[in-house]
């Protein structure tokens, strides 16, 4: 990956909506040499898709919660189920394995706490776990889905 791999990727997750002649432009290229570049950074995985990002607020799902989990299971069958609940939770935007003292971490999007108590409900009654603890963000001080691109090699 050369620089103007980085420049390109740059641009493309902070506006996805950039032609490919105005990406060209900009870093450079041809219009057919930007547009093999994405190509192949598509194939290779680099880019996984292109998405709009959406206001949660106008939308009426302002309010986000990080949930934490603990579970005494840790085996395939259980973890099997597990997954399979929380995937079929809308609600819930990001789900992670930890290490330390949580054994899983969520981020739910809901317009409140009645509509978390309903996320809250599904999750416990598809799945056992040991410890459910949840938190709700006050207020969202950073917030980007741009990775940093100083490490790409």
């Amino acid at each position: 990956m050369d620089s103007k791999d980085r420049h390109l990727l740059d641009l493309m997750q902070r506006d996805a909506s950039l032609t490919v002649g105005e990406l060209a432009e900009k870093v450079h290229l041809s219009t057919t040499a930007c547009w093999k570049r994405i190509q192949r950074l598509e194939a290779s995985g680099v880019i996984r898709r292109r998405v709009a990002l959406l206001d949660a607020g106008k939308l009426n799902v302002g309010v986000t919660v990080f949930v934490s989990v603990r579970t005494n299971q840790h085996n395939a069958a259980w973890f099997a189920k597990f997954q399979a609940a929380v995937s079929a939770i809308p609600e819930v935007v990001e789900f992670y394995r930890m290490s330390g003292e949580v054994d899983y971490l969520l981020r739910v999007v809901v317009p409140d706490i009645a509509g978390y108590d309903g996320v809250y409900k599904r999750l416990i009654r598809d799945v056992e776990l040991s410890d459910v603890s949840s938190s709700f963000a006050m207020e969202e001080l950073k917030y980007t889905t741009a990775l940093p691109l100083d490490y790409a090699r």
